[in-house]
């Protein structure tokens, strides 16, 4: 059974004692069956890997939020895949839907990405998913579609363990609002069959997790569902209290 994997994505917040809080909070009641990953502001990433290092909880990591796809060179306010390594980071995110809607990612932007971290030794969380208008007009399917073909050869190249597809209804993330556990499952299940048709052994061992309005009170149904393998979280995160709730409705049996 894949462990599942439960992220904090702090976006432009959060600080040092909130990763001590968080930390301390797995320290204390451990990390049970689930994976998981910190993703702070770029500032804090060398810090929040030190501490995650002493603090020697089972399946918990440090991730970037973004990366820029070029190695080096003149790119003010740009950082590299290595450099992210170099911080103590395991992990990155890649096309979260707010890097796409306000800075421009494309989607082969996104693949370029994906490709760098994996360059780098880092894993990549790969965002997809539609907007309201575009689940309204029944277009889910065909947009998540449209964001994965890029990275296929990215996916072809895998062994199913570097990376995880987040599926982010971006008409859910803030909102409140959440799809529920049957809609998430089966978009959840239309990317692992996308990613099979690149590659079925890294489709069978590669988590697809949901990330919408994760919290505490909904976060049990999305993980009872098969196929979905944990979760991205944002504003949940930035409690610790809420976090830790939602990472022990993750724990496995």
């Amino acid at each position: 059974m894949t462990r599942p994997l439960i992220a904090a994505n702090w976006k432009m917040n959060g600080d040092l004692a909130l990763a001590e809080a968080v930390i301390a909070g797995l320290a204390e009641g451990g990390g049970g069956g689930v994976d998981v990953l910190l993703c702070p502001p770029f500032v804090y990433l060398r810090e929040v890997a030190r501490m995650v290092r002493q603090a020697k909880v089972t399946g918990l990591a440090v991730g970037a939020q973004n990366l820029d796809y070029h190695a080096h060179g003149a790119f003010t306010g740009e950082v590299s895949a290595a450099m992210i390594a170099d911080a103590g980071c395991e992990y990155v995110i890649v096309g979260h839907s707010e890097r796409r809607a306000l800075f421009g990612e494309s989607d082969d932007d996104v693949a370029r990405k994906a490709q760098a971290a994996r360059g780098a030794g880092l894993a990549a969380v790969v965002c997809v998913g539609e907007t309201f208008a575009e689940r309204e007009a029944g277009r889910t399917e065909a947009v998540v579609e449209s964001q994965l073909a890029p990275l296929a050869g990215f996916f072809a190249d895998s062994d199913g363990g570097d990376f995880a597809a987040a599926y982010e209804p971006v008409w859910a993330i803030g909102s409140g609002q959440s799809a529920t556990p049957g809609d998430a499952r089966a978009v959840h299940e239309f990317i692992r069959r996308r990613i099979a048709d690149h590659n079925p052994a890294a489709a069978s061992r590669a988590r697809v997790i949901y990330g919408g309005s994760v919290k505490p009170g909904n976060a049990a149904g999305l993980f009872a569902e098969p196929g979905i393998d944990g979760a991205l979280v944002g504003g949940a995160s930035l409690a610790a209290r809420d976090f830790l709730s939602i990472i022990r409705s993750g724990y496995a049996d």
